[in-house]
This record gives C-alpha cells, sequence and structure tokens, in this order.
C-alpha cells in the first residue's frame, strides 16, 4: 500500500495543465496544476524597510536609540573610549585588566559577590570587554527592571571595588593564557606575524608575563587608570528594545548625571609602519599540520573611496568568498592541500593594514601549499576578477545583508561603531551602494596596484624536519623564536642571485 503522503508527493509532481473532473470539486477546470501551478504563483515585490536609529543627547553624551515592542526586553550598550590603541606600552597590562576587574571585583560599597547576587536577582546579564579602542559594556535587562539595573551598572562602572582577590585571579588567568600561548598553534601564528608586520605598535603587541607583575598591574594604578578613562567626554550610549524614548531619556540622565568631565583629551593612536621587506619565517613546532599566512602592505584605508569597495570584492573572489574563491579552489579542489584556506585584506582608519591569503596544511605539503599561496595571489594581477566574479561577489553581499539587521542591539551597536570611526551614520547603506557601483576594471587597478608577492611575509608555523623539498626557493630564510626574535636560517641554501624574493 503507497502512503498517502507519497501519493500526495507525486500528485504535485505531475506536469499537467488540467484534470479531467476538476469541475466537481468547484476548482476551475482549466487552471494549471502540480509545478505549473506552483511557475504561476506571482507576489508583489519585497521592500525591505530596516529600522531607523535615532541618534539623540543626553547631558552632552551622544545616545543611540531603536524602540522596539517585540520583546519585553532592553539592551544597554556603552562604549568608553580610550583603550590600548591609544596609550603606549606600559599600559598594556593595566589597559587589560581594567574590564575584567570592572565586571567581577565588585564595588566599593558591595564584595563581588554581593554585586553577583544583584545581577541574578535582577535576571541582568551584564558583560565588560575591550578592545583596541576602549571598553564596551552590554547590559541585556527586563523592560521593568531597567531603572535598579542601570543605578547597579552606574556604580559597578564609577565606583568600582578593583578587588585585590579578583586582580590575583585575573593575573594567574593570564599568566596560565600567556605560558600557552604556544600550545594552540594557530592562535601563535597569528599573534606572531601581527608582531612580524606591526613590530612597536598596538596591533602587534604580544602581552609577556612581566607586564602583568604586582608592580605594574595594581589596585592602585587600576584606580588612577581608571579616573583617565571613564569620564563624559569618552562615552557613547546605545539602547535599544521595549523602552520609548521619554522613559529612556529620564533614566539615562538619571544615569548620566554623576560621571565626571574629563580631566584631559584621549592621546592620538599612534601611526603603524608596516613591513614590506620580504622573508620567509619558519617558528619550528613539532606538530602535524602547519599553519601559513602569506601577506604584505596594503594602502587601502577604510572609508567612502572607489578603491575600497573594490578591494571588498577583491578580497571576496581572492579568497572571502568560500568555496567559489581562487584560492581556496586551487588548494582545497583542486590540489587537495588544505581543508580550507582564505584570504584577509584589512583596511584600518588610521594606518595601513594588510592583504594575502592563509591556510593550514599537512607537515608534508607545507612548501607546496605556502607557494600556491604566492601563485594565486600572483595571478590574481595578470588575470583580474572577471565581469562574472565581481557581479557574484556584489550580489552574495547584497543577498546576505539582511544579516546586519538581526536585533536591535546590532543595528544600534554598528551606529556607534560608525561614529567612533567617524564614518557617516548612513554607513550600512552606503557600504552596499558603494559595492554595487563598483566596476570590473576598478578591481583590476585595485590588485595591481595594492597587492605586491615580491612585497610579502610568509610565516610558517610547523615542523621544518617534515617539510617537503624547496623552502629555500620561497626567499630568504628566517628562524622566528617565541619572543619574536629572528635570526637567518644557517643551514637552508641561499637564494640564488636574481631569485625573484631574494633580498636586494
Amino acid at each position: 500500500m503507497i502512503a498517502p503522503l507519497a501519493l500526495a508527493a507525486a500528485a504535485f509532481l505531475q506536469v499537467g495543465t488540467t484534470v479531467p473532473g476538476a469541475s466537481s470539486t468547484g476548482a476551475d477546470p482549466g487552471a494549471p496544476v502540480g509545478r505549473l501551478a506552483v511557475e504561476a504563483l506571482e507576489f508583489p515585490p519585497l521592500v525591505f524597510e530596516p529600522p531607523v536609529v535615532e541618534e539623540r543627547e543626553v547631558s552632552g553624551v551622544p545616545v543611540f536609540h531603536l524602540y522596539d515592542p517585540t520583546l519585553p526586553l532592553v539592551d544597554v550598550q556603552i562604549q568608553i573610549q580610550g583603550g590600548i590603541g591609544h596609550f603606549p606600552r606600559e599600559e598594556l597590562g593595566r589597559l587589560s585588566a581594567l574590564p575584567p576587574l570592572l565586571r567581577n571585583g565588585g564595588t566599593q560599597a558591595a564584595p563581588p559577590d554581593s554585586v553577583e547576587r544583584a545581577l541574578d536577582l535582577l535576571a541582568a546579564q551584564l558583560t565588560i570587554g575591550a578592545g583596541g579602542g576602549g571598553t564596551s559594556v552590554g547590559l541585556n535587562i527586563l523592560e521593568d527592571r531597567l531603572d535598579p539595573a542601570l543605578a547597579l551598572l552606574s556604580e559597578i562602572l564609577l565606583e568600582p571595588g578593583l578587588s585585590a582577590e579578583a586582580l590575583e585571579v585575573w593575573r594567574g588567568q593570564e599568566a596560565a593564557r600567556i605560558r600557552g600561548r604556544e600550545d594552540d598553534p594557530g592562535s601563535l601564528a597569528f599573534s606572531e606575524f601581527n608582531r612580524l608586520m606591526y613590530g612597536n605598535h598596538p596591533v602587534g603587541w604580544v602581552m609577556q608575563e612581566e607586564e602583568i607583575s604586582p608592580d605594574r598591574v595594581s589596585v592602585a594604578r587600576l584606580r588612577e587608570l581608571h579616573s583617565r578613562l571613564f569620564c563624559r567626554d569618552r562615552i557613547l550610549v546605545g539602547v535599544s528594545g521595549d523602552v520609548e524614548w521619554e522613559e529612556a531619556e529620564r533614566l539615562l540622565t538619571r544615569f548620566l548625571a554623576p560621571w565626571p568631565d574629563c580631566r584631559a583629551p584621549l592621546p592620538t593612536p599612534p601611526g603603524a609602519q608596516v613591513r614590506s621587506e620580504p622573508g620567509v619565517f619558519v617558528l619550528p613546532k613539532q606538530v602535524d599540520q602547519s599553519t601559513i599566512i602569506v601577506a604584505g602592505p596594503s594602502r587601502i584605508r577604510l572609508g567612502d573611496t572607489p578603491e575600497f569597495f573594490a578591494s571588498r570584492v577583491a578580497d571576496f573572489v581572492l579568497g572571502g568568498g568560500g568555496f567559489g574563491s581562487r584560492i581556496l579552489s586551487r588548494l582545497r579542489t583542486e590540489e587537495g592541500l588544505a581543508y580550507g584556506a582564505g584570504s584577509v585584506w584589512t583596511a584600518p582608519i588610521l594606518y595601513d593594514g594588510i592583504v594575502g591569503g592563509l591556510t593550514a596544511s599537512g607537515a608534508p605539503t607545507t612548501v607546496r601549499a605556502a607557494a600556491l599561496l604566492l601563485e594565486v595571489l600572483g595571478s590574481i594581477r595578470e588575470a583580474p576578477p572577471t565581469e562574472d566574479e565581481v557581479a557574484e561577489a556584489v550580489e552574495t553581499t547584497a543577498t546576505g545583508y539582511v544579516f546586519a539587521f538581526d536585533s536591535p542591539a546590532q543595528i544600534v551597536a554598528r551606529q556607534m561603531s560608525y561614529r567612533l570611526q567617524r564614518l557617516p551614520s548612513n554607513w550600512l547603506f552606503r557600504y552596499l551602494e558603494g559595492l554595487q557601483e563598483v566596476t570590473t576594471e576598478e578591481v583590476a587597478e585595485v590588485v595591481r596596484e595594492y597587492l605586491d608577492p615580491e612585497l610579502m611575509t610568509v610565516l610558517i608555523v610547523g615542523d621544518p624536519e617534515r617539510f617537503d623539498a624547496g623552502l629555500e626557493a620561497l626567499g630568504a630564510l628566517y628562524r622566528l623564536s617565541p619572543d619574536g626574535t629572528f635570526v637567518p636560517w644557517v643551514n637552508a641554501a641561499s637564494d640564488p642571485d636574481g631569485s625573484p624574493r631574494s633580498p636586494q
């Protein structure tokens, strides 16, 4: 006996125009059925109208507000400008310790466990983290508990306990992380590559254990740093969810009232000199799989320029587009040398970025994989992205753009980041428009001008005893140590005179 579901499926897949006797059911005997019926369906065009974030000001502080009563929840986001990117190296340990100590160190009036209990009773989710630009705070709370939650948050941020016990817990965790850095070859490769490319710049800094010692990171020093950072001129606030502006304004006025004015302007972030001298650096590590990063300097900066938008398309074609990208197609599909591979093309606002590719391959195919990365990076200059590749990059980005609006909190966070980066408030839409305006000729010009394999640095974290032959052919070789120092690879053959990657 055939199951009713199978009969229904078979009937649906019929390709016909009429059904004898259909009029007995009241249906139009001439109406299409099956696949033709589906193909005949008509729908109005989809019009996506994303919610608009309102930018306001409370007590001199920029506030971004988005009302959404879908759920009785409110998200409060706070950005305090002034992070690792603004201060000298000697502040690195303290800047790293302050956010977790604010979150876990209690307040001056309550120990850490009491603060945790108060957050639990409010059913509040509180996160405090740090980035290169400053400290980020996120509070998720039920709408009817927003008032007491903001009062508690004010106490946490402005009257922190900075518990000595919590500081020692952080110090121990950070020391363990530093000592275990070499246990993760992938993370080790990224941190060492940043150090190679950016040197003594915040992007290239790698925390050392002496930088978290008690004489450098103490409660007293953290309090002094806190007084410089947590002041009115440094903050941006975002509020989204089930709270209308009148109520949000009332609560934020009370929340911002105690914030002091800043005593001094925020230091200007330093510029960066990106490495442009080619070289092949091997960090020996006895692992079965090598991590390979190949990249050089890129002068393209984030901004409303044809070059920036063209570089985003080029990056998609090169390695950011997944299985259809050139790097992954060559290394995985055609050669079977790697499971994953891709490209990187950064575009900071204040300094130059990097452009290149990365992958992981078995130790016996390490050199072959690195050579193929260089080959693909070079070949795109001679065979730039085609019209079809450019069209696919733009269409894929546009199709996935709806995910930029997953939640009100995400939308508000984007607007806050645009403000911090001094981008126009409509940047989310301008970015898509800019991509859609890119021409094939502009992409070709960008890869020819800004992507030069002869200036690229190659970093390999792996076991050189198991590498395939030809390592010396990649360029001038250096042995890299986990502390960032390197020496010539004396056991490797010298590059032949005139090698395209040999030092001049």
